[in-house]
């Protein structure tokens, strides 16, 4: 039976939700902080040790200046708090920021950095946050860094190996599963690499609907599909 260990989730839909209590539209990602906080502990209940959330894309950057402040100090305030919440070493919570998140504003790098700092040395539980993060540049990135070692002569060309490109990705690690919520069925630049045998799931609900009833049939279906991985 399958059993899936590491669930990735494209945070989907949370604009629209706000828009259905005609809100501003960037007030929808208030709520969807808090359901990161509920997904929490319904991954540990579950036995899903390692999440991948896809929580601000590098496209991200071209939403309204007002939006991108409010994201910007929503993001901040969320790790802020995060750092003192007491499940970061009962649970032992290993906080990584996968993505180009240097190009946020100072003091949001430095709330980022400081939880990173916290909790990396703690190893029962995975969160991955892709932030300012997009697959395809995660790929170039993880080209230009392997160029420069065979520039530096640390790496031969013909010995590059597809292990050779994990090892430069942001995330070597593959999800079992990837979940979009908000009703779109693509991707989105989301784990290009990592999402080779990965298990797709499509719902319709936005992500501050999501339950914990939905993520525990998204976990019956996976035990049931058959995973062949090409054989």
């Amino acid at each position: 039976m399958n059993t899936a260990k590491h669930v990735a989730i494209i945070l989907d839909g949370n604009r629209r939700f706000a828009q259905k209590l005609m809100l501003e539209p960037w007030k929808g990602h208030e709520y969807g902080v808090q359901k990161v906080e509920e997904l929490l502990e319904w991954s540990k209940d579950l036995g899903i040790i390692e999440l991948t959330l896809y929580t601000f894309s590098i496209q991200n950057f071209n939403r309204p200046k007002q939006e991108f402040d409010y994201l910007m100090n929503l993001i901040k305030d969320a790790f802020n708090k995060f750092y003192n919440d007491p499940r970061i070493e009962e649970y032992s919570i290993k906080v990584n920021v996968v993505g180009r998140y240097t190009l946020f504003p100072k003091d949001v790098v430095e709330a980022i950095d400081r939880i990173i700092e916290k909790t990396k040395n703690n190893n029962k539980f995975i969160i991955n946050f892709a932030l300012a993060y997009g697959g395809r540049e995660e790929l170039t990135d993880a080209m230009k860094r392997i160029a420069q070692e065979v520039q530096n002569g640390t790496i031969e060309p013909e010995k590059i190996t597809e292990k050779t490109v994990e090892e430069h990705l942001y995330i070597s690690s593959e999800p079992d599963i990837i979940l979009r919520t908000g009703g779109e069925k693509r991707l989105s630049n989301f784990l290009m690499w990592q999402s080779s045998y990965t298990e797709l799931f499509f719902i319709d609900k936005a992500w501050p609907e999501f339950t914990k009833e939905d993520l525990i049939n998204v976990l019956k279906e996976f035990e049931q599909r058959g995973r062949r991985f090409g054989k």
